[in-house]
């Protein structure tokens, strides 16, 4: 009972993350998972099975906040579907001691990416008038979701990401397409996972724990899109990402006490900068948001003169 409501809690937190920033559902839930013990293939497939409800519910908060962009969800949807296959496919096909191995270092890179992204680059210059087109968002898709499948995550960081930094797309449109199309994306993998899986050792109570949790959460990070600072919460949930599969991975590859303590010594200290700089990039972009709204409104009076 305490393992589900832990579950349920992750799937929560997890879903939360997800729907305000357009990623870590799937990195979340599935470190979670690996974390309590469950077989890396089994982990992903719970994880995406779950994701079918969570990504539903969120797509339709987005939409209802008219946060969608149907074009950009059709061209990337249709390459993410046959990317996910394909790497579910071949997740399976590794055992179990690679598995554990290939989706620590994965979930790994991953959060890493995540943490400095958010933490230390900037996240990308809105340019309305060039909309993202097929050339940029089928190999986009095709590669994020076959990360996505074999990895038990990674839709969200690889396309969000790279849409943002494009400044092609509206932030909160880019998070509501990406989160749509990851629908699509999410049902591809579930389907092929229960085709080439068999779900001996499948605990359907923490499907249902972590697609309860995601369902709870998905309106609420629909409206945090619009409202909390992405660098804060991304270097957050990268952050948590990279301290437990950090741990998983030292934990596959054998290593030793010493090598683990100086191995988070420098993590905690890379997360301790990340996470001043991401103080100092809100507040300077805090101001140069204020100067522009000063030279908007000095704009708009000379005009009325």
């Amino acid at each position: 009972m305490l393992t589900l409501l832990l579950v349920g809690i992750a799937g929560f937190l997890a879903q939360l993350v997800s729907g305000t920033l357009g990623m870590g559902y799937g990195m979340t839930s599935t470190t979670a998972l690996v974390a309590f013990g469950t077989a890396p293939a089994i982990a992903s497939a719970s994880a995406h099975f779950a994701q079918v409800g969570t990504s539903l519910a969120s797509g339709v908060s987005h939409w209802r906040f008219r946060n969608v962009d149907w074009r950009t969800v059709g061209i990337l949807a249709g390459p993410g579907v046959v990317g996910a296959v394909c790497g579910a496919v071949l997740l399976v096909s590794f055992s179990d001691g690679f598995a554990s191995a290939w989706i620590s270092v994965i979930l790994f890179v991953l959060g890493l990416y995540v943490l400095v992204r958010f933490a230390f680059l900037r996240l990308g210059k809105l340019i309305t008038d060039k909309r993202p087109g097929a050339r940029f968002l089928a190999p986009l898709g095709l590669v994020a979701g076959f990360i996505d499948a074999t990895g038990g995550g990674g839709w969200g960081p690889v396309a969000t990401t790279t849409l943002l930094s494009s400044g092609r797309l509206e932030p909160r449109k880019v998070v509501g397409s990406v989160q749509m199309a990851e629908f699509a994306v999410t049902v591809a993998a579930s389907v092929a996972f229960l085709v080439v899986l068999s779900l001996h050792g499948m605990d359907f109570g923490v499907v249902a724990g972590l697609l309860l949790g995601g369902v709870l959460a998905a309106p609420i990070g629909a409206v945090l899109a619009r409202r909390m600072p992405p660098r804060l919460l991304g270097t957050a949930a990268g952050g948590l990402i990279v301290l437990t599969n950090g741990w998983l991975l030292l934990d596959v590859l054998g290593a030793s006490p010493a090598v683990i303590a100086v191995v988070y010594v420098g993590l905690v200290g890379l997360l301790v900068s990340a996470g001043v700089a991401a103080v100092r990039s809100m507040r300077e972009e805090k101001r140069i948001n204020a100067l522009v709204g000063e030279d908007g409104v000095s704009d708009s009076a000379r005009a009325r003169r």
